[in-house]
């Protein structure tokens, strides 16, 4: 190689290596005028948060949520996955009070299983209820009932949701975190995220009235309006057919605003509706 190649490639070289250093004091200045400031205190918060990401405390993710927790927005107890004492260490960290949140659970507006709501067909598709709904609705006669294929526990990432022997899911309240996960898993919406002291559930959301209603579900709400009657002004009202609860007036229901229900379409939420303590530990190490 002469010297004139010589220096042309030392030129080149020079070149670059001059635009690479003029770009990155550019970049450096830039970030040095625009950066934004972020509070240390969130990347610790938000190690100590479990990482779940499930967006039962309102926000898009644990990162957002501590963020959150530092300006003050929140409170700890917004972490219905974080453990008590959990909740405790940040609030100490923080140098906040833990709060106090409403629990919050899912829960189901259907009580057709297999035993009292007959199927029109045999469906022997994909073993999903978003699969069966494709197909002219599923096999079930109530077109607003529970598929029974379980879409929901599968998409519950907390194991909160176990299937009954009529193929009807059952929420666990102590597991359950609702974060929603089985409000878009179901393609019948059917899931609501509710808090727990609103107990007076309409567990039907068929639009039929009447013998219709009934001989799709034997546990349907036929729209006779007895609950409505019972119930404090404004409460419960009739809907095309349905009974709808005003929760805005949740403080006025009772338990006997079910009692002549003749279908039990609309129940007392306590108990039965809910596995206890006992079965969620059971389903828990199942």
């Amino acid at each position: 190689m002469d010297g004139l190649g010589a220096f042309a490639i030392l030129g080149s070289a020079s070149i670059l290596g001059g635009v690479g250093l003029f770009f990155a004091v550019l970049i450096a200045l830039t970030n040095k005028k625009f950066r934004v400031w972020e509070d240390p205190r969130i990347d610790v918060v938000a190690g100590l948060l479990p990482g779940a990401n499930c967006g039962a405390c309102g926000q898009p993710g644990c990162r957002a949520f501590a963020e959150a927790l530092v300006g003050a927005t929140q409170s700890p107890a917004g972490c219905t996955v974080a453990s008590p004492d959990l909740r405790e260490d940040i609030a100490a960290y923080l140098g906040v009070d833990v709060g106090q949140a409403a629990q919050r659970v899912a829960r189901l507006l259907c009580a057709g299983g297999r035993d009292v709501a007959p199927e029109r067909a045999d469906y022997r598709g994909l073993g999903t209820c978003k699969a069966a709904a494709a197909v002219a609705g599923g096999s079930k006669g109530c077109v607003w009932g529970c598929l029974g294929l379980d879409d929901c526990a599968v998409a519950c990432d907390f194991n909160a949701i176990w299937m009954n022997d009529v193929d009807l899911p059952v929420v666990v309240p102590e597991l359950c975190t609702a974060c929603g996960d089985c409000v878009e898993a179901c393609p019948r919406d059917l899931f609501v995220i509710m808090p727990m002291e609103q107990k007076l559930i309409v567990q039907c959301k068929s639009l039929l009235e009447g013998e219709a209603a009934e001989r799709l579900c034997r546990v349907a709400c036929n729209g006779c309006g007895k609950c409505a009657q019972d119930a404090a002004p404004g409460l419960i009202q009739i809907t095309n057919g349905l009974a709808v609860v005003d929760y805005a007036r949740n403080a006025l229901a009772r338990p006997a605003d079910t009692v002549r229900c003749p279908t039990n379409a609309i129940v007392w939420v306590e108990g039965p509706q809910f596995a206890g303590a006992r079965r969620a530990r059971e389903h828990a190490a199942a």
